[in-house]
């Protein structure tokens, strides 16, 4: 009984098998079902609420060129994409820090010396997000990964690997909001 409880409470919600053409709305937010990106139009993939423990922290929305469920196709792409996270809780720094080392950690083995500086920049790049509050990582071949919180733009980071390492983050083998997030944004669910 315990044990069931222990998977109650850790269950991360996500969006039905519904038709993304018309938006996705989770935890009364309402997610778009396109947004165009530097001249690129990216749909809706999937979407979940990032829970922890009971509390749900955000809901997110992973857009690409062209839907797919496969994280190893999705990664493979050298494609705009993003994800955008609608905060429904107030998060700090430290934490959001804390969950991307973590991330790097568990779904890149290995990483470089640059991909690891790259981290840092992103940790150094973050602040404290407050309900309401909507942060961005949008990948544009050529560019880099745009991150922006509350509207304002707080850097790019240059390279793909840097993107791909972020995203597995969410869709890699360990990734750290858990599995039935995972599915959830690659429109499995």
């Amino acid at each position: 009984m315990l044990h069931l409880l222990a998977i109650a409470l850790s269950a991360t919600l996500v969006a039905p098998p519904a038709d993304t053409t018309k938006g996705v709305t989770l935890a009364d937010v309402t997610l778009p079902a396109t947004v165009d990106v530097a001249g690129h139009a990216l749909v809706l993939n999937g979407a979940a609420v990032r829970k922890k423990f009971i509390v749900k922290v955000y809901v997110a929305g992973l857009y690409l060129t062209m839907k797919s469920k496969d994280p190893d196709a999705i990664l493979a792409a050298d494609s705009a994409r993003r994800m955008a996270l609608h905060f429904v809780h107030d998060v700090g720094k430290d934490k959001l820090c804390e969950a991307w080392n973590d991330g790097l950690k568990d779904n890149t083995p290995n990483p470089s010396a640059q991909l690891t500086a790259d981290f840092k920049t992103l940790c150094d790049d973050m602040a404290d997000i407050k309900d309401g509050q909507v942060m961005t990582m949008t990948y544009v071949p050529g560019t880099g990964t745009t991150i922006e919180i509350a509207g304002a733009a707080k850097g790019t980071i240059a390279g793909k690997d840097f993107a791909d390492a972020v995203l597995r983050t969410w869709i890699g083998p360990k990734p750290g909001p858990g599995e039935g997030f995972k599915k959830g944004v690659l429109g499995a669910q």
